[in-house]
């Protein structure tokens, strides 16, 4: 997607304007923890829909960053869906490894003990298709306070294919445009904001830059 940052305005090129306007349409809240989205799901989309579906069956989980803006009908690429889950014990995670070993392996390594290790210190494990590397999953604990935090306000984007539990929009707008701050992230935001613009609660956001902002002093 061609872009050309301003001081206040990021212009993007038509065609992109005119799939996000069309998806705009296509997905309305239908009370205040839920969109409902009526679009057809693209390959990206039935990706990540069948690795929830595994996911969902051993954890809780969270999907937050990029993949979220174009769940949301951004019009861009990505080279992975990053995803929190809560805090599982060693045993649960060697039947979630299991059930993932039948369609994806995993880009950190193949050891149950190591990979346990990696998540408990903070590392995302980062799941693809077989002799694919990209696209792929990166799935990591949520270990500080903030990122637990994303579990208590999470939204469910209703699909005909499936349910995807998706980070609050506040949440999301706060972190790209105040703590990851690339070009790609102010512009996730900048979607986010203008496509929600009635159902966002800006006061959320403010205070969660503020925690931010606190926890990056």
């Amino acid at each position: 997607m061609r872009t050309v940052t301003t001081r206040k305005y990021l212009l993007k090129d038509p065609q992109s304007v005119y799939k996000e306007k069309c998806f705009l349409f296509l997905m309305k809240f239908i009370d205040a923890k839920t969109i409902q989205m009526d679009r057809t799901l693209s390959e990206l989309d039935l990706f990540v829909l069948q690795f929830l579906r595994i996911l969902e069956r051993h954890t809780p989980y969270v999907i937050i960053s990029g993949y979220v803006s174009i769940l949301l009908g951004r019009s861009r690429s990505t080279e992975d869906v990053d995803i929190f889950i809560q805090k599982i014990s060693q045993e649960q995670f060697e039947q979630l490894y299991a059930d993932l070993q039948k369609y994806y392996w995993c880009l950190n390594g193949d050891t149950l003990n190591e990979l346990y290790d990696y998540l408990e210190e903070g590392t995302a494990l980062r799941f693809a298709k077989p002799n694919t590397i990209i696209p792929n999953f990166e799935v990591k604990l949520a270990l500080s306070p903030l990122q637990q935090e994303s579990f208590i306000d999470t939204l469910d984007v209703i699909t005909k294919q499936g349910t995807f539990h998706i980070s609050s929009l506040e949440r999301q707008i706060a972190f790209k445009r105040y703590y990851l701050k690339s070009e790609k992230d102010l512009e996730d935001a900048e979607h986010i904001e203008e496509t929600f613009k009635n159902n966002l609660d800006m006061r959320k956001v403010y205070a969660y830059k503020q925690r931010i902002e606190k926890s990056l002093s």
